[in-house]
């Protein structure tokens, strides 16, 4: 089974746009009890049968966590796409 990690330290917010057809911003909030020093990492797919992607160029806080990516040369059409934000932590 997949581990849920801490109460209160899942992102919050979640959020990707897509900005000249192949530029996509996603971005999040940490989750309210989070550790300070978790670290959080954006996954995704087109579809369930393409291998994932982790994210290349992380947008980070004051505190250097990811807090958002930038994917570049996106192509998604009308299907759906799957994410996946995953955290490791010293601390959970």
């Amino acid at each position: 089974p997949l581990f849920a990690g801490m109460n209160g330290s899942a992102i919050k917010n979640f959020s990707c746009v897509i900005y000249n057809i192949f530029l996509m911003n996603c971005t999040w909030q940490a989750g309210r009890d989070a550790p300070a020093d978790t670290q959080y990492f954006l996954y995704w797919q087109k579809s369930r049968d393409e291998e994932e992607m982790e994210c290349e160029l992380y947008i980070k806080d004051e505190n250097h966590r990811n807090m958002g990516c930038i994917f570049q040369n996106v192509s998604i059409g009308i299907e759906k796409a799957y994410f996946l934000v995953n955290g490791s932590s010293k601390d959970s």
